[in-house]
């Protein structure tokens, strides 16, 4: 009921969402659908944004010719990574997001706070989409695949040859699919509570 607190997630979801959750860099060979994109997509919109601002756009690479495209401006370490995964998505953000705003804030002009003044556009749109990426990456935990996000990639050249058309920029990848234990890495540790954070 509205107003009670919601119902804490058990073990189980909480291992497979976060403590058990691996980034993987090997993956098993099989091929993943629109479905399955739109499924992630449409979890992982429910996020919350900058004024709901929504600036995260997802390019799914998945064929074999989308594969070569991107190969050439991912960086040595990563390219088997990228080629052996079922898909690869381009998290990236829409310089325009703004003209979006009347279907997404209908309440309130917003498009007109965000045009013509490219220093906000950026930093919400690069914000924004970073936790649009996080949540991506949430959902498709929940709905069962594993996930390999990284960096280490020619922005400019992605940019470049694959989203210019499109008015959008590149934040970062992440592979999808189901991953093999081959190639995981022993778990690093995190910084405990007392070292990361503070109250007032």
């Amino acid at each position: 009921m509205k107003g009670e607190r919601a119902l804490q997630l058990d073990g189980g979801a909480l291992k497979q969402l976060f403590t058990e959750a691996r980034t993987h860099n090997s993956w098993r060979q099989e091929t993943l659908s629109p479905a399955d994109f739109r499924a992630i997509y449409d979890l992982s919109k429910w996020g919350p944004t900058t004024a709901n601002t929504n600036p995260a756009r997802f390019l799914f690479v998945h064929t074999a010719e989308g594969k070569e495209r991107l190969k050439p401006f991912v960086f040595p370490g990563n390219v088997d990574k990228v080629m052996s995964a079922p898909c690869t998505v381009i998290i990236a953000w829409d310089m325009a997001f703004h003209e979006k705003m009347p279907q997404l804030f209908p309440s309130r002009d917003m498009s007109a706070t965000f045009a013509g003044k490219d220093a906000l556009i950026a930093e919400v749109g690069f914000r924004s989409s970073t936790l649009q990426g996080a949540y991506f990456m949430m959902a498709a935990r929940a709905l069962g695949f594993d996930c390999g996000p990284m960096s280490g990639f020619d922005l400019e050249g992605v940019d470049r040859e694959l989203l210019a058309e499109r008015g959008w920029k590149s934040n970062f990848l992440c592979n999808i699919g189901h991953g093999t234990p081959e190639g995981l890495f022993p778990r690093n540790p995190r910084l405990d509570y007392e070292q990361a954070c503070v109250e007032l």
